[in-house]
């Protein structure tokens, strides 16, 4: 029989509260997300921050023909002032991303779009061709602050699966910032000269980080460090010794040589026979961006469909289409070709800048950095060798040109998925 229960313990397990799930201990992630407090301020700001910053950094480019003309200098001249401005964010980004552990993210695209809307105010008063290569120089130095800061600041204050989305959001505002530009400088160099159609550029880029300022959430999620060059020599050695990001960073740089040398020399091809354009209708072109703006912003879809490499290979065959497209002297054609290069490249773009804030667990800001560096090196080099190629073979020179960029995308793409397919050791390191 046995043992009769005492009293004590009858009372005890009487006094027990009703049993209850135990508390979900997991931290809740304080990030932002779509449809979440801030997200929505966040999107618009980095949003007109990449307006501001396509807007400036090629505001010369569709008016290249007329700079040509009224300071008496080449095509590959004139194209120098696209070149100076990409090469010198190149130059740049690196050193300025290192500021931005040290001082935000914040901060630092903020004195960034600053110095640069203040020299895009004293761009249109360059007195000569060199004076305003060296303008644009120190414009597109000034420009190296936003991109990587701006990844990184995604990559720190935004959920990992909304990532690829924000990112896209804020190359649209690139796209948007690029058209717009062109757009307007066009239509206002036809009837005042390329000099007021850069002045109107440099008051929307005013406006524009005005509302950037006052709109970006502070930061939640970010952590000062120190400016040590060891520690960021150690940083850019890790990172470019990581054979997916060295892939990424090549992959942004040849989408990018594609896309500067066709929009540095389409206004010279459209100005000539059989098509004899005047620059307002050339400016109106660049309408084709918005297309940019939609595959920028659809490409967290595609990869979610597709795989990265399948995104990619997308991006590139798409691109290779319109250039071959391009090639053809019925207009139609031309901008339909205009179309897929646009879609293809801003695509590969978001899907490659992406994977690269995606990669990087520490450094975020130098791994970001060393892909806006490859990627605006292949923009003055494709701004420059388009315009030699357009001088030496035609727009079939440049289309050349494009093509085998757009084959080493294809390569670099097709080396991964093979080094993915291989032992498990490999594809760790890839």
């Amino acid at each position: 029989m046995p043992p009769a229960s005492s009293g004590a313990a009858a009372t005890h397990a009487v006094a027990l509260p009703p049993s209850s799930p135990a508390p979900d201990s997991t931290p809740r992630d304080s990030r932002m997300a779509p449809g979440g407090p801030g997200y929505r301020r966040m999107s618009f700001a980095l949003f007109l921050a990449g307006v501001a910053t396509f807007a400036l950094l090629y505001s010369t480019q569709a008016l290249l023909p007329l700079i040509s003309a009224d300071l008496g200098v080449s095509a590959s001249t004139a194209s120098w002032t696209v070149s100076a401005a990409t090469g010198a964010l190149a130059l740049f980004v690196l050193p300025l991303s290192a500021l931005s552990e040290r001082y935000g993210r914040r901060t630092l695209m903020t004195a960034s779009l600053a110095v640069a809307v203040v020299v895009g105010l004293l761009v249109p008063l360059a007195p000569s061709v060199g004076a305003l290569i060296a303008l644009r120089a120190v414009q597109g130095a000034a420009l190296a602050g936003l991109p990587a800061s701006a990844m990184a600041y995604l990559a720190e204050e935004v959920r990992p699966k909304a990532l690829v989305a924000a990112i896209g959001m804020f190359v649209a505002g690139n796209s948007i910032g690029g058209m717009s530009g062109r757009i307007v400088t066009g239509w206002v160099a036809q009837a005042w000269g390329w000099r007021w159609a850069l002045a109107v550029v440099g008051v929307v880029a005013v406006l524009c980080a005005l509302a950037f300022r006052a709109l970006l959430p502070a930061p939640r999620h970010f952590t000062p460090g120190t400016l040590s060059p060891k520690s960021l020599a150690r940083t850019v050695r890790s990172h470019l010794s990581n054979p997916l990001l060295c892939r990424l960073y090549a992959i942004g740089a040849l989408f990018m040589t594609v896309f500067g040398a066709v929009y540095t020399v389409i206004g010279y091809r459209l100005t000539e026979a059989p098509f004899s354009l005047p620059q307002g209708v050339i400016g109106s072109i660049f309408l084709v961006y918005l297309v940019g703006t939609a595959s920028s912003a659809a490409a967290g879809k595609l990869v979610a469909r597709l795989g990265r490499r399948g995104a990619l290979y997308l991006a590139a065959s798409t691109t290779a289409a319109g250039l071959l497209l391009s090639l053809s002297s019925d207009i139609l054609l031309v901008l339909l070709g205009l179309v897929l290069i646009t879609a293809g490249f801003f695509a590969g773009h978001a899907v490659a800048s992406s994977s690269v804030s995606r990669t990087a667990t520490r450094g975020r800001a130098q791994a970001s950095a060393l892909y806006q560096s490859a990627y605006y090196v292949g923009s003055s080099a494709g701004g420059t060798l388009g315009a030699i190629a357009f001088h030496s073979g035609g727009w079939a020179g440049t289309v050349a040109l494009g093509v085998l960029a757009v084959t080493g995308v294809v390569g670099i793409t097709l080396f991964g998925t093979r080094a993915a397919r291989r032992p498990a050791a490999v594809a760790s390191a890839c």
